[in-house]
């Protein structure tokens, strides 16, 4: 796609503009302001009446964080001591409380997904929410929606769910409901377009000898932004959560936490977003700019990580008293953040963080980055309750079973002779916890390494589990040994000649781009397996004719050179499955647990068959890396299906200990009301409080001032000396961008709606029914899956539109009922910026995966 596809009208409302060599993000001011309407609205009276109460500094003081490594948790804004409120805490991660102790470590989002069990994403984030809430933090950093997916080799993609919108944004909203009935607050992330950990970050990318200067800027079509990238935030709003994280990259050339086009009409004007958005450690550039583009929240506060100034804190209080930020913008951006508080409960389960982020000592400095204050820190509040059943039951409801032959699953206590092949298999030498942030690929992979991590209380390793599980049940018959030094070929090739079940460990790893793990900066290097896994599998299958290989990754793998070896009986993905990890798996492995887990990605050939590679090389000079979305909404299963690529596993697939049936496919028409544009006006911006002078910011009397912690009030009634910014000039209403200050009425946009867009994308159009029969002898879960081919000429030939997991016995048929909506057989259409529906023919299928879909049936024409 060439960037320049925009019909002349439409430029002023597409994400791209032609006229420019580079992609361009139009601007869009002013940023909508808070309606209060809806599920927010008591929430939205009571950040009011708070914010009503405060003074300007107080409101700054909530608006930005203290700094770096200042409070306890990985950022905390400033507090409202007049109140008796201290700071608000943000804390990692999207799979438990990051830094922490006697928490639990549960499994990643992509385990989540490839349970495909709403019920199961629930009570995780409920349990983590929990845990969060013990530990005294406000805002939880997750769940993940950015990256999606869009590279298989993405270092992030196990944060998330699956590179389908509708199966991570279902996850997404699910997720966000558990966690703020636990009574905390969800931050969705990364919005949006970051996809990749190359140059998400220029300094990051200069220490790795990359030189540029700024930011990848991922280059993304309005078409396809909404019909893949935005969709699943759409999930997430329409599912209530009260932070949205803004990301470090770039879209279209402007960054997501000043992009005005992304925050204000995307974000807050299309979608209705009535929290916050919060910016990314680090991905706050700019002062008076990002202020007015809609970002409400500075983290951790500081212009870098460490950095004694702060693009706000002072200077967002100069804004507004030297009149470049309107006041009204500063009140949007604190009711934003107390509506959050309030809406979720956090005035009714508020306790002080009980643990610190920079230390497992109990005692240290409170203000850890510049030694002040020595306190006891650690109180080693055990939150972790009973959580390890939901972690064990997500870990082997999350197994795949990709392939089994002659009945070599399930196994059997009466087996003679286990060799357990791999380090997967294994513990880390130095301790669970004894890589930084998981930053290593040592023993059984269990979680992906980054920010994105939690702390262990413990892991059981598939060797362990393995072992117990036979020295329990075998009555000493068994015999059952381990080699888990990868490169110990001879004496693994001596195992398993002994064995009569070979079952091989292997695994990928990937994480955050701050840390680079044998070569791999985040992102993957390629897509085969770790630590000599592939001679791993070969030795096995040489040797032993009933070889079970488990795979432990972040995504997927290339397996074509071994999965058809006929001594290769079975084949399991566990994905990474947290502290339970062994336990898991013995429950799939003996039987007790039916797997019912389906691939949340497409298992391809080759790494070309994916398309697009990651850009690893700059590509425009030292400034940023435009990263082209080329392929569009074309990712995954729908790259395949576009190609006619066959895949060796396709999305949505995994088999069971029975088998199922799929018959009786019925669609009814139901009644909606007609599609209408959103019409009208907003009404204009409240103004909460009266406009102060510089007198009445200056610092406390008798304020004990932190060293380098960042505050809001002045030094001075002299507004230039107390900014000291050397570009204090610029702050006049010159430079403005028009309209940005405007507090007036503002027209709604036609696709525009509280929660998620204009209400009547969210009708219900079909009732789609049905029926699944265990035609085996075993009870087991299966996946109903439906998809619909859009009909149009540039359309995917399907997309996933619903689904869901049951229970079924033997003989048992169940009726699975449910329905389409018109956002699902909507396309976005660019010249109306609107959802419109084709005339193109729809038709929909019902399977168990994306490529076994039995079931077709035409859809009714819909006006």
């Amino acid at each position: 796609m060439k960037f320049g596809w925009l019909e002349v009208a439409a430029l002023a409302s597409a994400s791209v503009a032609s006229a420019n060599p580079l992609a361009y993000s139009p601007p869009y001011y002013p940023s909508p302001w808070m309606t209060g309407e809806g599920d927010w609205s008591e929430a939205y009276k009571r950040a009011v009446d708070f914010v009503s109460n405060l003074t300007l500094a107080e409101k700054v003081n909530l608006t930005t964080g203290a700094g770096w490594e200042q409070e306890r948790c990985v950022g905390e804004t400033g507090g409202i001591p007049r109140l008796g409120m201290w700071g608000m805490c943000m804390q990692d991660s999207p799979l438990g409380v990051r830094d922490s102790d006697y928490n639990s470590g549960f499994p990643a989002g992509v385990n989540v997904a490839a349970t495909w069990d709403k019920r199961l994403a629930y009570q995780r984030g409920m349990a983590m929410g929990e845990e969060h809430r013990d530990k005294g933090v406000d805002v939880q950093l997750g769940p993940v929606a950015g990256p999606i997916g869009k590279y298989p080799d993405g270092g992030r993609n196990w944060e998330g769910f699956a590179p389908d919108p509708v199966l991570t944004g279902v996850m997404m909203a699910e997720t966000i409901k558990g966690m703020q009935d636990a009574g905390v607050i969800a931050c969705a992330k990364h919005y949006i377009g970051n996809e990749q950990e190359h140059f998400r970050q220029s300094g990051e990318a200069q220490g790795y000898g990359y030189n540029i200067s700024q930011s990848v800027s991922s280059n993304i079509d309005d078409k396809t932004m909404h019909e893949l990238y935005l969709w699943p935030f759409v999930d997430a709003i329409r599912a209530g959560v009260g932070s949205i994280m803004c990301s470090y990259n770039q879209i279209n050339n402007s960054y997501g936490c000043a992009n005005s086009y992304t925050l204000n009409k995307l974000l807050k004007g299309e979608l209705g977003f009535q929290g916050f958005v919060m910016s990314d450690w680090g991905a706050h550039h700019s002062g008076v700019e990002s202020a007015l583009a809609g970002l409400d929240m500075s983290m951790p506060g500081d212009v870098y990580l460490g950095s004694p100034y702060s693009y706000w804190g002072t200077n967002l209080t100069i804004s507004v008293l030297n009149g470049t930020v309107p006041e009204w913008r500063v009140d949007d951006m604190a009711v934003r953040i107390m509506a959050a508080y309030y809406k979720v409960g956090r005035d009714r389960f508020r306790t002080p963080p009980n643990f610190s982020s920079w230390t497992r000592d109990e005692y240290g400095f409170e203000h850890f980055i510049v030694s002040e204050n020595y306190v006891k820190l650690n109180e080693r509040v055990n939150v972790q309750r009973d959580h390890a059943q939901v972690i064990r039951k997500i870990g082997s409801d999350s197994t795949v079973l990709l392939k089994n032959q002659r009945g070599a699953l399930p196994l059997t206590h009466d087996e003679k002779f286990i060799a357990i092949l791999g380090e997967d298999a294994g513990s880390n030498a130095y301790g669970a916890n004894g890589c930084s942030d998981r930053g290593c690929d040592n023993g059984t992979l269990a979680m992906g390494w980054g920010s994105g991590t939690a702390n262990f209380p413990y892991l059981i390793t598939p060797e362990q589990a393995i072992q117990n599980e036979v020295l329990d049940y075998s009555n000493g018959q068994t015999n059952v040994f381990a080699v888990t030094d990868n490169w110990a070929l001879t004496e693994m090739a001596a195992l398993a000649s002994q064995a009569s079940v070979a079952l091989v460990f292997v695994n990928a790893d990937s994480g955050e781009g701050y840390i680079n793990v044998d070569g791999n900066e985040g992102d993957r290097k390629n897509l085969t397996l770790w630590k000599n896994g592939e001679e791993v599998i070969k030795t096995a299958t040489q040797n032993c004719n009933n070889t079970i290989v488990v795979i432990h990754s972040t995504a997927a793998v290339l397996i074509s050179d071994w999965y058809d070896n006929d001594n290769i009986t079975a084949i399991l993905w566990a994905g990474l499955p947290g502290q339970e990890s062994g336990r898991s798996l013995v429950d799939v492995l003996y039987g007790r647990i039916n797997p019912g887990g389906k691939t949340p990605f497409t298992w391809g050939k080759t790494r070309k068959d994916y398309g697009p590679a990651i850009l690893t090389v700059p590509n425009n000079g030292d400034g940023a890396p435009q990263d082209n979305f080329d392929d569009g909404v074309f990712i995954d299963y729908r790259r395949f299906d576009k190609d006619n690529t066959e895949p060796i596993y396709e999305f949505g697939y995994g088999l069971s200990y029975t088998s199922f049936e799929f018959s009786d496919l019925k669609v009814t028409p139901l009644t909606p009301t007609p599609y209408n544009p959103t019409t009208g006006k907003s009404d204009k911006a409240p103004v909460l409080g009266e406009a102060e002078s510089a007198s009445d910011n200056l610092y406390p009397e008798g304020l004990h001032r932190v060293t380098q912690y960042l505050y809001p009030w002045l030094n001075s009634t002299d507004l230039r000396a107390s900014s000291g910014d050397p570009d204090y000039g610029m702050d006049s209403k010159d430079y403005l961008p028009e309209g940005a200050t405007d507090g007036s009425p503002q027209d709604l946009l036609p696709a525009s709606g509280q929660d998620g867009g204009n209400p009547g994308l969210f009708e219900d159009l079909f009732q789609v029914t049905a029926t699944i029969t265990n035609t085996g002898s075993v009870t087991g879960d299966e996946v109903p899956q439906l998809y619909v081919s859009l009909g149009g000429e540039d359309d995917p030939a399907k997309v996933l539109r619903q689904f869901d997991r049951v229970t079924i016995a033997p003989g048992q048929l169940v009726q699975w009922t449910t329905t389409l909506t018109r956002r699902d057989l909507s396309n976005w259409d660019v010249a109306s910026q609107n959802w419109v529906i084709s005339d193109a023919q729809k038709t929909v299928h019902v399977g168990n995966s994306s490529r076994k879909l039995p079931l077709s049936a035409a859809l009714p024409s819909v006006q």
